[in-house]
């Protein structure tokens, strides 16, 4: 006999598989029809899920993984860090993943205009920060700083979603910044914070929070901030498909959403 708890899990997955067809990202349907996992089934799931996730999700994405795990014993993920856009190349060159989980819109697009997903579902949503070492020692308070003569500034790379969202920012601000490091991801622009190396840097509030003491954030006010939505898809060419559209309803559900929610992210 079906137990409660295979009911409640296959009302969550097939409710999120209908989110995910309805997206605006597209609605072509894949050739194959339905995989088991999207008609309500979670029941033997195996193999090994590998997530293609941005480099900010990544705390995020540990703790999701774990839980997923444990609600289904027969599944390993696999997640792959990094930045949107390089991710996003990845896929569209071939590389084996089952799920994309993307810091923006314009990657995600890239993929399904490459036929590497049908569909997608915005799932979380980030701002900017400032982020300085622990004693910062550039006097840093706010953004207008960042643009003084002295002041070293490391921001991710223009492509990568956490540079597009640091032009945002100065564009908004009308501030022009030159920083000393450009690096190919929000993990990486933490790091040459947490080792002094700069004196500031911009990226998203979930990492300021991430990384707890190892840096000092500073807020930027909201008629100047920029911020980004998350989207995430089942892949079409994705090697365990059922695994997968399981995957991305659990992020989906409400033991998702209090993971995101105490990592920082907040509701699309």
């Amino acid at each position: 006999m079906t137990s409660r708890t295979s009911v409640t899990a296959a009302l969550v997955v097939v409710g999120a598989a209908i989110a995910l067809t309805a997206c605006g990202g597209s609605t072509t349907p894949t050739s194959a029809g339905p995989s088991s996992a999207a008609m309500g089934s979670t029941a033997g799931l195996t193999g090994t899920v590998t997530v293609f996730a941005a480099a900010s999700l990544q705390e995020s994405f540990t703790t999701l993984a774990k839980q997923f795990e444990g609600a289904h014993p027969g599944v390993t993920v696999t997640p792959s860090f990094g930045a949107s856009s390089a991710l996003a190349q990845q896929i569209n060159q071939g590389a084996p993943a089952d799920v994309f989980a993307s810091a923006s819109q314009t990657t995600m697009d890239q993929v399904v205009q490459a036929g590497g997903a049908t569909s997608w579902k915005a799932f979380a949503t980030n701002v900017m920060a400032i982020a300085v070492p622990p004693a910062n020692p550039a006097a840093i308070t706010g953004l207008s700083d960042l643009a003084k003569t002295g002041v070293k500034v490391a921001l991710c790379q223009a492509q990568v979603p956490c540079g597009g969202g640091a032009a945002k920012v100065f564009a908004n601000a009308k501030l022009t910044v030159t920083p000393v490091s450009q690096e190919a991801d929000v993990k990486a622009v933490l790091t040459k914070v947490q080792l002094g190396e700069v004196d500031a840097s911009v990226v998203y509030v979930t990492d300021v929070k991430a990384a707890g003491d190892k840096v000092k954030g500073i807020a930027i006010t909201g008629d100047v901030n920029a911020s980004t939505s998350y989207p995430i898809a089942a892949l079409a060419k994705a090697p365990n498909p059922d695994a997968a559209v399981a995957f991305v309803a659990y992020v989906l559900s409400a033991q998702g959403r209090a993971v995101l929610t105490a990592g920082g992210f907040t509701a699309p």
